[in-house]
């Protein structure tokens, strides 16, 4: 636990200016609907759109020289390949990018804008993360997990260290959660800085891979269902490092439905006039559903990311009507 900590407090030293400090934004609104003091921290308008940037910068930055001129490989239904392109870009360091068929091609295509390689492999997104490591094995590059690398969890958990800047004493913090990344970053950081501040872990009830692990105390597989929350869709790879860290600084679960994550990706819309992808919406329909137990106290959500088709988007406020 120092160990990733200290990662995380010299993540978030150095990662300036590339990665931007993102807004906690106020909304008066989301307070009025759930008696709480609702703050959203605002990770869609982080570069790339997304907070993946932040772990992916981290990550770049640790490469030692050969690694830096070989290139690094990763596998992503998205983001996290975004955010590992613009990174690698920056640095001047090749990058590979394996995707399963399904992935977003509003996000495969901002991928090749950056300059990386798309590698799409027709399988679902754990099997393709198990045979992007192996391919990255053999070509002899470093591979960037989404989740299971500390480097990359420190540089989630810089989220953490500006939460407890931006807003002292925070009741609680609502996070979607896929791999783990994220939320392991972002609680290890809150542990020790504003341990009172609990930690609430929010998944689609369509994909709760991580989730069941958790129950289980080991990582097992979990029907996946369709779900608009694709950034945090997917199984979690055996020996994930963040089972037992998600086990550890994860206070509260929310399991959400579509209607919900939909119902409050329209309300985020109508507040603040914002697009937010679906596990945005994850987060807060997390908030919706737990709010009672935080009345009157305040709490941050964290809109993770905006790489959503404007169609998908509207479709799901449309439904949500």
């Amino acid at each position: 636990m120092n160990d990733l900590y200290q990662s995380i407090l010299d993540a978030h030293r150095a990662l300036r200016p590339q990665v931007a400090v993102t807004p906690l934004s106020h909304s008066p609104a989301l307070s009025a609907l759930t008696g709480c003091e609702v703050y959203l921290k605002c990770e869609h308008l982080q570069h790339t759109g997304s907070f993946k940037f932040r772990g992916a910068s981290n990550k770049i930055r640790l490469l030692d020289a050969a690694s830096r001129r070989l290139g690094v490989a990763t596998v992503s239904s998205g983001n996290h390949g975004l955010g590992v392109a613009l990174a690698g870009k920056l640095a001047g360091v090749p990058v590979t990018v394996y995707a399963s068929a399904a992935a977003s091609e509003v996000k495969l295509d901002a991928i090749r804008a950056h300059g990386a390689k798309v590698v799409v492999i027709d399988a679902p997104m754990l099997e393709v993360e198990l045979e992007a490591a192996q391919l990255a094995e053999r070509a002899g590059l470093p591979f960037v997990s989404p989740y299971n690398d500390v480097d990359v969890i420190a540089g989630q958990g810089t989220i953490g260290m500006e939460l407890t800047e931006q807003h002292p004493g925070l009741a609680a913090v609502f996070a979607s959660v896929g791999g783990g990344g994220m939320i392991s970053g972002i609680g290890s950081a809150l542990e020790m800085m504003s341990p009172s501040t609990e930690i609430v872990g929010c998944w689609p009830r369509h994909s709760q891979a991580l989730y069941q692990s958790m129950l289980a105390g080991e990582i097992v597989e979990y029907e996946e269902l369709d779900t608009i929350s694709d950034g945090t869709a997917g199984g979690v790879e055996p020996g994930a490092i963040t089972l037992p860290i998600a086990q550890r600084v994860i206070d509260k679960t929310a399991l959400v439905d579509e209607a919900a994550i939909k119902a409050a990706m329209r309300k985020i819309a109508e507040a603040e006039r914002w697009i937010v992808e679906g596990a945005a919406g994850v987060a807060m329909a997390g908030l919706f559903q737990l709010a009672e137990a935080y009345r009157g106290r305040p709490v941050a959500v964290v809109l993770c990311g905006r790489n959503i088709k404007l169609e998908t988007f509207l479709e799901a406020c449309h439904e949500a009507a």
